[in-house]
């Protein structure tokens, strides 16, 4: 029997038996709190090739007897399999998440999302593993037609290659559903804030201020509408679905009930900070391809199983804005 109960404000998976789990992207930003979350109930294997990610990130986790880091690539088939022998389950979070950069790398989301995404399935059916958890988006959505936008909302054009890639996850994994018998938990995220964040429009603006206090330059004319979700509220959430929904397919959108201009979220850094920059800002309502201008997410299916965020998002972004303050060598970080 599997239970959600609250420990300290944060909502933890119980179970009477330990499973073995298995988390790609172990040692990335939402990968990492994840893992220290999972080792209070079960034993984890993480896997991660540490070119984005960061072992520093696991400093605790890798004093846990339960837990093994494993350094190696999804893209490499043999190591992955080998690496998720045993396991009972897995959550699949790594992925290339730079939306931005996509048409200068346009096989970059196919690998590393949807090749990937096809070893991770294929590795569960060597290893003969029916549950998999996935780091799906919003982005999916593209320039939505209907706000808040729902699970079952049409798909318009693709305005992404992040997003497509995604999407075509998505499919894959409620293929193999149908075709070998897993079962999947899909969570389309807004954007995750909180601590060990390493990219983003909080990362970069506090970045750029830390450079120059003077001024800061915007893309796009800051009008842009986004919601945001702080990374601990967005763990609860998966484990409340996890825990409470038993579809074959389980497709969540994850997000706060609100949404945000961009120039609201320059106001509470600048004030944070203390500081009084001149805001250079651009023209056109996207600062870039695939920056889609109003993403705001629809999540009564998920509030529906009980879960709540705790914090607004000026609150996330205040204690995402913190902990760069205490960590600035991130700043600085070669990736």
């Amino acid at each position: 029997m599997i239970i959600c109960f609250r420990r300290m404000g944060q909502l933890f998976e119980a179970d009477h038996v330990k499973k073995k789990v298995f988390v790609t992207g172990a040692a990335g930003f939402i990968g990492s709190n994840l893992v220290d979350r999972l080792l209070g109930d079960h034993e984890v294997v993480g896997l991660d090739n540490l070119v984005t990610g960061s072992e520093a990130f696991l400093d605790d986790a890798l004093k846990n007897p339960n837990f093994k880091l494993i350094r190696a690539d999804v893209l490499d088939p043999e190591a992955l399999k080998a690496a998720m022998a045993g396991s009972q389950f897995v959550y699949h979070l790594c992925a290339n998440a730079d939306v931005r950069f996509g048409p200068d790398q346009p096989g970059k989301d196919l690998q590393q999302n949807t090749i990937a995404t096809f070893n991770v399935l294929e590795a569960m059916r060597a290893n003969d593993i029916k549950k998999i958890v996935f780091s799906s988006t919003g982005s999916i959505y593209g320039e939505a037609t209907v706000i808040p936008t729902p699970e079952d909302a049409p798909f318009p054009i693709q305005t992404s290659l992040y997003g497509a890639s995604k999407l075509a996850c998505e499919g894959m994994i409620a293929a193999y559903c149908e075709s070998f018998d897993f079962q999947a938990w899909i969570f389309r995220f807004v954007s995750i804030l909180g601590e060990r964040y390493t990219h983003g429009h909080v990362f970069d603006f506090y970045k750029r201020l830390i450079e120059d206090p003077s001024q800061l330059t915007v893309l796009g004319d800051g009008h842009q509408r986004k919601s945001y979700l702080y990374i601990q509220d967005c763990i609860n959430a998966i484990f409340c679905a996890v825990s409470r929904a038993d579809d074959r397919v389980n497709i969540f959108n994850l997000g706060t009930d609100e949404f945000v201009e961009v120039r609201d979220s320059i106001g509470w850094i600048t004030e944070h900070l203390g500081l009084h920059p001149v805001i250079h800002f651009g023209t056109e309502q996207r600062g870039w391809i695939g920056d889609n201008p109003f993403i705001f997410l629809d999540t009564k299916k998920i509030r529906a199983l009980g879960w709540r965020s705790e914090l607004t998002i000026k609150q996330g972004i205040i204690q995402t804005l913190d902990y760069l303050q205490k960590n600035q060598s991130l700043l600085t970080r070669k990736v």
